[in-house]
């Protein structure tokens, strides 16, 4: 069911059917937190990994870790992520495992540095082990999963400025390599995700010499990957995607669909307040682009808005948004979750 045919059955006064579900909370509130689903031993789980508490402040950040076995009653705490908290950081499941990669960390005074990390973690034994540190590390990029079994980092910050760097990474051999870098602006709180064999990424913030250094990028772009040498990726500009550009939506891909959930128009620093000034507000606004017919399509919005993300959490047909800000910027434990049938238009 559309946004419009929402709006049409509320004002003929009859109730549309929830698509969007309140899940258990998060145990504490947390924002800019790494997410990914993944099937285990004992049933599909969504984990959400490190982020920012309910202060909003450096000293805030944190390396927590939490499980939600799907239909539990509720989250769990698991063992934290090595080293200090950071923000930033994006992870996916391949293989049994969740790859958690780059992300920065703050000084008390102001300083942020980009880190390499590659964290990898066992929901079987609750343990973490360590990757092969990314090449140029980035955080705020955007990630994705080929094929069950290669991980696509694009473009993102790298300590000083935005990089045009697709770096591809192997798990089963540990390694690095670069892919073809985008052709657009280089962008940091993009979203996106791989969706069969091309990448869909909008938005985020350029870098400007002018002032608000940082502004937000309305572009989108279609990556086609060759199935014959995944580093050559043949990138093309997408047409405008519905609705203002976007800032650190949340994303996945979903069989041939990728959906993007939430963001701000108004870019803003890990505090909330926009780079102009004006405290951002989140978007309840979810849509999708559906890589076979080659189009847009609005989507069954958020009940509520809500903004700081990069990925939605997809495990066995259920995408899950967890944590981020909501209005007035508040660091929020709410979880939602929905059926991708229910969601997506076709076969989901």
């Amino acid at each position: 069911m559309t946004f419009q045919l929402a709006l049409l059955l509320a004002a003929l006064g009859w109730p549309a059917p929830v698509v969007w579900r309140e899940a258990p909370h998060l145990p504490a509130p947390v924002t800019n937190n790494a997410v990914a689903g993944i099937m285990t031993s004992t049933g599909p789980a969504v984990f959400s990994f490190l982020g920012l508490d309910e202060t909003k402040r450096w000293d805030g950040i944190v390396d927590w870790a939490f499980r939600w076995d799907v239909g539990s009653d509720g989250w769990r705490r698991v063992a934290p992520v090595p080293g200090s908290g950071r923000l930033a950081s994006t992870a996916q499941a391949v293989g049994g495992r969740i790859y958690l990669f780059g992300g920065y960390t703050v000084a008390e005074d102001g300083t942020e540095r980009s880190l390499p990390n590659v964290d990898v973690y066992d929901p079987e034994t609750d343990s973490w082990s360590g990757g092969a540190p990314i090449p140029v590390p980035v955080d705020d990029a955007v990630s994705g999963v080929w094929r069950d079994s290669l991980i696509f980092l694009v473009s993102g910050w790298h300590d000083r400025d935005n990089v045009a760097d697709v770096q591809l990474y192997d798990p089963a051999a540990d390694r690095w390599r670069r892919a073809t870098p985008i052709p657009g602006p280089p962008v940091f709180g993009h979203s996106g995700a791989i969706a069969g064999d091309e990448i869909i990424y909008l938005g985020g913030v350029r870098t400007s010499v002018e002032r608000p250094r940082f502004r937000i990028e309305g572009s989108a772009w279609r990556g086609r990957i060759d199935p014959d040498d995944p580093t050559r990726i043949d990138w093309t500009p997408l047409p405008r995607h519905p609705g203002p550009p976007l800032y650190r939506a949340a994303a996945a891909g979903v069989g041939g669909w990728v959906v993007f959930a939430g963001g701000s128009d108004n870019p803003y620093n890990y505090d909330g307040l926009g780079y102009d000034g004006v405290p951002s507000a989140p978007r309840s606004s979810v849509f999708g682009y559906d890589t076979r017919a080659d189009e847009w399509r609005d989507l069954d919005p958020l009940a509520v808005g809500t903004m700081d993300h990069r990925t939605i959490a997809v495990v066995d047909g259920a995408l899950t948004v967890a944590g981020g800000m909501g209005a007035g910027q508040r660091v929020t434990r709410r979880v939602v979750t929905t059926d991708a049938r229910a969601l997506l238009p076709g076969d989901g």
